[in-house]
């Protein structure tokens, strides 16, 4: 059981977002690997209307220890006021998987 490594949920306005969250959130070493599944139907509640709209997800996997710079990174370059960034734990996972994961993230001084 790995209890440090997560799955981070994004959702974005479309691919091209979620192209430039996950190249910007890589490319900072915040997460290894960043994941688009295009063209999800969200329906949800937005300034007290019912919204259905298509969006991306965006899926990283990362370390608990940088989910608030993680957090931050996204916020300051997603289009949305208020983005959906929420993080999973991997509870286990192939372990060389795994180590490659902790070894293409930043360490944290």
């Amino acid at each position: 059981m790995n209890n440090e490594n997560i799955f981070v949920y994004v959702t974005c306005k479309d691919r091209d977002e979620a192209i430039s969250v996950g190249k910007a959130v890589v490319e900072a070493r915040l997460a290894a690997c960043a994941n688009i599944i295009d063209g999800m139907d969200s329906i949800y509640w937005w300034n007290d209307q019912l919204q259905v709209e298509k969006e991306a997800v965006l899926i990283m996997k990362s370390r608990r220890d940088l989910f608030a710079e993680l957090t931050e990174m996204v916020k300051s370059v997603h289009s949305y006021d208020v983005p959906c960034v929420v993080a999973l734990p991997i509870e286990s996972g192939n372990q060389d998987y795994l180590q490659w994961l902790n070894s293409e993230t930043k360490t944290n001084n």
